[in-house]
């Protein structure tokens, strides 16, 4: 890949990134329960899971969703479930415990691992997104050059670009602690209803 078109990819990389999705709401709202700290992990997993859809994509599986009703509403219906049980729990969490100072919200005791697993789950939920990456990354491939080169160009462009993104918005969160302190269970109920909303959403979505 030439350099004016890898620079290129990374505009288009950024927009995409750019786009709300569910994704940035969860790290946003890691960012203000757990901390930025332990939100890096929840980042950190959503990137493995764009990174497992990069790959899959460039194999032909979003080309086997785009052709297989079957296939398309399966994984449609089961990333659908996952977030609205996300959804729920957010709705039913607890607000985050602001300091009476009102100088961050005080994290709670929450493993890495989880948070890694549910920005895993959150990234490949979406058959959509596979079906995007599937029409969009050929557009930058070039048949001449190797496959695992391009993924790891492709895909590790992306992925960082992600990341920064998701990193900036969990930074973000902490400046909500004085609003949270004071309507830190709507937050839950708006980000969880979000979710829900989502996965709604996602149920009505077609292969085209």
């Amino acid at each position: 890949m030439s350099v004016d078109l890898w620079l290129v990819y990374v505009v288009a990389a950024i927009g995409l990134s750019l786009t709300p999705g569910p994704n940035g709401l969860l790290s946003l709202t890691h960012g203000v329960r757990f901390g930025f700290a332990r939100t890096v992990a929840t980042a950190a997993g959503g990137v493995t899971g764009f990174m497992v859809l990069v790959a899959a994509s460039l194999a032909g599986l979003g080309v086997l969703l785009a052709a297989s009703e079957m296939a398309f509403t399966i994984a449609k219906w089961v990333g659908a479930a996952y977030l609205v049980y996300l959804g729920v729990r957010l709705w039913r969490a607890p607000p985050p415990r602001v300091p009476e100072d009102g100088a961050a919200p005080a994290t709670e005791e929450v493993g890495v691992a989880r948070l890694f697993v549910q920005g895993f789950l959150v990234a490949v939920s979406n058959p959509k997104a596979l079906i995007f990456f599937a029409a969009f990354l050929p557009q930058f491939m070039r048949p001449e050059d190797p496959f695992w080169l391009q993924f790891l160009v492709l895909g590790g462009t992306f992925a960082v670009v992600e990341f920064l993104y998701e990193l900036a918005l969990a930074g973000a969160a902490q400046r909500l602690a004085p609003w949270l302190g004071r309507n830190g269970r709507w937050f839950n109920r708006v980000t969880g209803t979000t979710f829900i909303g989502i996965g709604g959403l996602l149920t009505t979505a077609s292969r085209t």
